[in-house]
């Protein structure tokens, strides 16, 4: 079920950013509504009172401090080192074992960036792991606190699970950071001794390069068989099990003509009139069927999409332009990377073929480039989970770069987490206190299944 998130002022135009209050946590705040009586205070005594309010919910709970500490630090990809530091200790001081894995060292421009690798007990590699990733889109965000509606009834009454966390990285994806962690805890606490040993990976580069799930996949912490025979990827999921995920293909085209003034196109070839055709044959692709030449469909994740992200050419209104380049990435539904490159290949031919004849571009080429990136095939999850929903989802996850090798055991993998895709990425990035809490019990109802 997905969520709305209605963004409105808290208790008489109140929202809570970051708040260092030392309030007192209200006698039997649980889950149940809470009152606040508005009308019968001054004014300047509602507002604190509602700050007192909204911040006293989430320092009653270790979880959502900690979730509030993680979010309060700034980790958009490629500068993750302080929130790195802060998650180390704070494992640390739980009595898990750490390791720092080492993706990129520290230099005069850049501080070191590194993957959380824990365990519990004497076992490095573990039988069940659990990983997320710790760095976010740009820009950065602040925490705030929003009460769920506008006070309209006197006592005001809202539920504690309903109050509304946002700021970048609070779904996307420290919430499943921080419900995981309190899920191990939470598991080690009620069972002493498990039967598999368990373990926690936090990865650097998910939202830009894939990185820090590469680096481990070819460390030593990956060894071929595989020893670990489950994986819990953490990611918005709305509290379902994901059944698939698209794959990603990415390629450019560009278009080489030759400059000339504008006052006399003729002397010149025009880039970017050359590049259009082509656009507007790849632009197409979704609506025609895979017989006629469009984008591959499958069964469980429907159609592939296409996307024309960036386009780029010229240098001046009164100049034709020379050069024009276009960036465009296709989430791929079925098939393999190769099956979608022939696609790309024979679209574009047809698009060179609708530039126009006589305007100085070579026969052959009509000045027209592609470059394709690797790509990665659709991924596959593991849905056999009593209690969940199961869905499909659209965007990517670090499985793209776990390279789980040949032989021995099947590996299991779950793809599951808090929060909406439809606002990770966002301006209005938010999340309930009620989604992060029953992440602790979903992901703790995974690790059970498979213990």
């Amino acid at each position: 079920m997905k969520t709305s998130y209605l963004f409105i002022p808290t208790i008489l135009g109140i929202s809570v950013q970051s708040s260092n209050l030392q309030q007192p946590v209200p006698a039997g705040l649980g889950d149940h509504d809470i009152q606040v009586y508005p009308q019968e205070l001054g004014l300047e005594a509602s507002a604190a009172q509602g700050v007192k309010l909204l911040d006293s919910i989430i320092k009653s709970s270790p979880l959502l401090s900690f979730h509030r500490s993680i979010v309060q630090i700034p980790s958009i990809s490629d500068d993750e080192k302080t929130v790195g530091d802060f998650i180390l200790d704070f494992l640390s001081a739980h009595n898990f074992t750490t390791e720092k894995q080492l993706v990129s060292p520290d230099t005069k421009d850049h501080d070191e960036r590194f993957n959380i690798y824990a365990y519990t007990g004497e076992k490095r590699h573990v039988d069940i792991l659990l990983t997320s990733h710790i760095d976010t889109v740009p820009p950065y965000i602040p925490y705030s606190l929003h009460a769920p509606t506008k006070p309209t009834t006197s006592p005001y009454k809202f539920n504690r699970t309903d109050l509304l966390i946002a700021g970048r990285g609070t779904v996307d994806a420290k919430a499943s950071v921080a419900a995981m962690i309190f899920a191990l805890i939470e598991t080690l606490e009620e069972d002493q001794n498990p039967t598999a040993s368990l373990g926690l990976l936090l990865t650097v580069g998910e939202e830009n390069s894939g990185a820090g799930m590469k680096f481990f996949s070819n460390s030593d912490l990956n060894p071929t068989p595989p020893i670990f025979r489950t994986v819990i990827f953490g990611e918005p999921t709305d509290l379902n099990l994901v059944a698939g995920h698209k794959g990603t293909f990415g390629f450019k085209v560009t278009a080489h003509g030759k400059a000339a003034h504008s006052g006399y196109p003729w002397l010149g070839t025009s880039a970017i009139s050359s590049l259009l055709p082509v656009l507007s044959v790849l632009d197409g692709l979704e609506d025609r069927s895979p017989e006629e030449g469009g984008l591959l469909r499958g069964e469980k994740l429907g159609q592939s999409t296409l996307n024309i992200g960036v386009v780029r050419g010229g240098v001046a209104g009164n100049v034709v332009p020379a050069f024009a380049e276009a960036g465009v990435k296709i989430r791929l539904a079925a098939g393999t990377v190769e099956d979608t490159r022939g696609i790309i290949e024979r679209a574009v031919e047809e698009g060179k073929g609708k530039v126009k004849a006589g305007n100085g571009i070579g026969d052959d080429d009509a000045g027209i480039e592609l470059s394709f990136d690797r790509g990665s095939l659709p991924q596959f999850f593991d849905t056999d989970v009593d209690g969940f929903e199961v869905i499909t989802v659209n965007y990517g996850t670090d499985a793209f770069s776990l390279r789980i090798g040949e032989g021995g055991h099947r590996v299991r993998r779950y793809l599951y987490g808090p929060g909406s895709i439809h606002v990770a990425h966002a301006d209005d990035e938010a999340i309930t206190v009620g989604e992060i809490e029953e992440a602790v019990r979903g992901f703790k109802r995974l690790i059970s299944a498979t213990l």
